[in-house]
């Protein structure tokens, strides 16, 4: 009797050591280590997971312990493993949803192409599907651009931090809560307090209070030129003057930045501008039609929405690009050539 109770002993002490190591004893991952646990998963498929990538030790251990500890449940996500931990400590991560974060980094003036591009460099999923929801679910936006072709416009530039759990749809409509929430700001958009939620989760309302719809459109497409004119911003309000000043002349816009984002559209651009694109057929290529282009050509900032709201009081026509990063603006024919000409002598110079 006394050996059984001894065997007995002995088996509960091993037990009790086996249970004490595969849970108090942190196990290094082999380096940076990434798990995705998607909702619906079990507590054994966890631990399976986590046992495959080599972050616990044993699945039966982290089960058991599960049931032991059962007070939260176990919240669904991508997980970051870079340093030693134990089964206990990766469970309380999990409990509070310590999931993690892709860094997307927008610019003022990218283009939804070129934040497709960066959802993808940050491992958040393929560029073309971004490029898929950008260019097709325009209801996100209907509500302050009916006439949207696309997002472009309204993905505000800004540092996010987006999860893998999200689809590109909330990814997207993250970037437009931004752009609605700066458009409140400097007074191109109020919508009522009571309807913020809606519209910022990309539902259109029907009742929400802006400045008439087309002239939310009509400053955006302006402020997307403005945007990728000039990164002065100081610049800014007088560049806008100058299109708004040829647009009331009826004179095109002769905006190059234009015709870049009509050869994008098509796939065509080869990173360079040659005299041929001017004549490339596209309603976004302002050189060929007067006008705003039909839908931004780029995402702009704060500044550029500002001067696009607010442009300078000038009668310039023409600017032109000088040696130092800045413009020169011109109010008539005579004076943007003198300028073209000092620019290109200043480039010879260089």
């Amino acid at each position: 009797m006394r050996k059984i109770a001894w065997l007995f002993l002995i088996i509960i002490l091993a037990a009790a050591g086996w249970l004490a190591w595969t849970l108090l004893i942190p196990v290094a991952p082999s380096g940076k280590t990434f798990v995705m646990l998607r909702p619906g998963y079990s507590t054994r498929r966890i631990a399976s997971e986590l046992k495959a990538a080599g972050v616990i030790r044993s699945e039966e251990a982290f089960i058991l312990w599960r049931y032991i500890r059962h007070r939260r449940s176990l919240k669904a996500g991508e997980y970051l493993f870079d340093k030693a931990s134990n089964t206990i400590d990766i469970q309380k991560r999990l409990r509070r949803g310590d999931v993690y974060f892709h860094t997307v980094v927008v610019p003022e003036g990218f283009t939804m192409f070129d934040i497709a591009r960066a959802v993808e460099a940050a491992g958040l999923g393929p560029a073309a599907d971004f490029l898929k929801v950008a260019q097709s679910d325009t209801f996100i936006v209907s509500d302050i651009a009916p006439g949207a072709r696309s997002l472009e416009g309204y993905l505000f530039p800004d540092t996010y931090e987006f999860s893998r759990m999200q689809s590109m749809r909330e990814i997207a409509a993250g970037m437009v809560r931004e752009f609605r929430q700066t458009a409140r700001q400097i007074g191109l958009l109020q919508t009522p307090a009571s309807e913020i939620g809606a519209s910022e989760a990309g539902t259109p309302t029907s009742s929400v209070h802006s400045v008439a719809e087309t002239e939310i459109e009509r400053t955006v497409i302006m402020a997307s030129i403005v945007e990728k004119e000039t990164a002065v911003a100081e610049e800014r309000p007088l560049v806008a003057s100058v299109y708004y000043n040829r647009l009331a002349k009826k004179i095109a816009l002769d905006a190059d930045p234009s015709i870049i984002y009509a050869e994008l559209l098509a796939g065509t651009y080869s990173g360079a501008l040659h005299h041929d694109d001017m004549s490339f057929n596209s309603p976004y290529n302002t050189y060929r039609h007067a006008g705003l282009p039909p839908g931004p050509i780029g995402n702009p900032g704060k500044s550029a929405l500002e001067a696009a709201m607010h442009p300078a009081q000038s009668d310039y026509l023409y600017f032109v690009a000088d040696a130092a990063g800045h413009h020169r603006f011109a109010r008539t024919m005579e004076e943007h050539n003198s300028n073209v000409a000092a620019y290109r002598r200043a480039m010879r110079g260089h």
